[in-house]
């Protein structure tokens, strides 16, 4: 009887005790300093920019609907760790590739943070729409600005040809509207839709019009990525050089026949079937008929060496 009456008091004494301490982590947790800002803090939004340009044209930021909507994707995008790290991570593989050919092509630089929007700078991203790719482009698409898409070759995840791609719509979207930034925005809603809603809003700059939620957001994203990529360590990330992913160093052999069989090729290449496929993403089956006698250009790791 009191072997039992000892431990019902101690247990009571061990709840009142484990009551206390938690009360008292909590409210230490809170507990308010003289400027009014708790001293455990576990979360506070990054400073966002207020002076931006984008595509080479200024951000309306002093307008206060512009700001919180960049805003919104600045906090989103830092607290989305895991994607923003593997982004981070990725670029210095790509963006030597992209940036040269956007160049080139007459296109703004920043339209590689748009590639990072579309696909997370993932080669064979797919969209449950079916669009595809770096850029994602829809199957109907592709072959419009030149992109060979069928069940063996589908070019949408050729790199730097869907990025010449690329650079033709958004030229051929700049002739329509005279602002990069439209152009951005009817790269995801497309020409049509941006028109009809400039039209029947009688508004012709992108920061003034209302828009469905994902192309309402779609230019802020482009935005606040452009800004967390290039200063980095201002919105709490640090990626060491050691830990970034490099370009593949590739040799190109140059195909203009047939291969029943890609495995077996591989073989006589020095590679193997997996890593052919890494490299070359729009080749979508395990042969290649090529009835035409087109010359393809496949890339493979140096020999001796794997990616």
């Amino acid at each position: 009887m009191f072997k039992r009456f000892t431990l019902s008091v101690l247990s009571t004494i061990a709840f009142f005790a484990l009551a206390i301490g938690t009360y008292s982590f909590f409210a230490s947790s809170t507990t308010q300093n003289h400027s009014g800002k708790p001293e455990r803090v576990l979360f506070t939004p990054p400073a966002t920019p207020t002076k931006m340009t984008l595509f080479g044209e200024r951000m309306p930021l002093e307008n206060g609907d512009v700001f919180e909507s960049f805003d919104r994707e600045i906090y989103t995008n830092c607290y989305y760790h895991s994607s923003t790290i593997r982004i981070l991570k990725l670029a210095p593989r790509f963006f030597p590739i992209i940036m040269p050919i956007l160049r080139e092509e007459g296109v703004p630089e920043d339209f590689a943070y748009l590639a990072v929007a579309e696909s997370g700078l993932n080669l064979i991203a797919r969209s449950p729409a079916g669009a595809s790719g770096f850029w994602q482009f829809m199957k109907r698409t592709g072959p419009e600005y030149g992109l060979e898409v069928n069940s063996e070759v589908d070019e949408r995840y050729h790199l730097e040809k869907s990025t010449r791609a690329a650079c033709k719509y958004f030229k051929d979207s700049y002739r329509r509207f005279g602002s990069w930034t439209a152009v951005a925005a009817a790269f995801n809603a497309g020409n049509a839709g941006v028109s009809r809603e400039m039209t029947r809003q009688k508004q012709g700059d992108y920061y003034d019009l209302l828009l469905n939620q994902e192309t309402a957001r779609y230019v802020f994203r482009i935005a606040a990525l452009k800004c967390i990529m290039e200063n980095p360590t201002q919105f709490g990330f640090y990626v060491p050089k050691d830990q970034q992913y490099k370009p593949w160093k590739t040799r190109e052999v140059r195909v203009n026949t047939a291969i029943e069989s890609f495995p077996d090729w591989c073989a006589t290449h020095g590679t193997n079937y997996k890593v052919l496929k890494i490299l070359n993403p729009w080749l979508r089956d395990d042969k290649l008929e090529n009835k035409n006698g087109k010359t393809y250009v496949i890339k493979l790791p140096h020999k001796g060496e794997r990616i």
